[in-house]
């Protein structure tokens, strides 16, 4: 194939290898998650929960990336866990507040050879896993609402 479909070409594609990594890279992170019990989106939340220990449900939708209402079912199933309070702020009742609790910083400790684990199987160098980390956090950054 050439010419005006040569774009169609599945290998001249940037969609396929980043879904094709993310899906091996969540794919290794599911029995060391399932571990701790705690699906990805859950792991990386306590992650935000872990730095920040308070956060606004508006800050933590933009931190991660997710629309609120994915968030909202998230959230509650980490508070049926005992990792998190939700309220609404005192001072704006359209302000959801998340807390983490004494049992989520618990669970911080269970938590912290997940990322080990990953870093040591990436198959990069060190210099490699930089720029590549570099690199899709500039694509984040990115403008894709056009």
């Amino acid at each position: 194939m050439n010419g005006e479909y040569e774009m169609l070409l599945l290998e001249n594609q940037i969609c396929f290898p980043t879904y094709a990594v993310a899906n091996k890279i969540l794919r290794r992170y599911q029995p060391l998650l399932k571990r701790i019990n705690l699906t990805y989106t859950q792991y990386i939340t306590m992650m935000v929960m872990w730095e920040k220990e308070v956060v606004n449900e508006k800050d933590l939708v933009k931190a991660l990336f997710l629309k609120a209402n994915t968030l909202t079912d998230l959230l509650r199933k980490l508070k049926q866990k005992g990792y998190i309070e939700i309220n609404r702020d005192e001072n704006d009742k359209r302000n959801i507040v998340i807390r983490l609790t004494d049992e989520g910083r618990k669970l911080k400790e269970r938590a912290v050879d997940v990322p080990k684990t990953i870093v040591q199987e990436h198959w990069l160098t060190d210099e490699e896993f930089k720029t590549f980390k570099l690199l899709l956090c500039k694509l984040l950054k990115g403008n894709w609402e056009k």
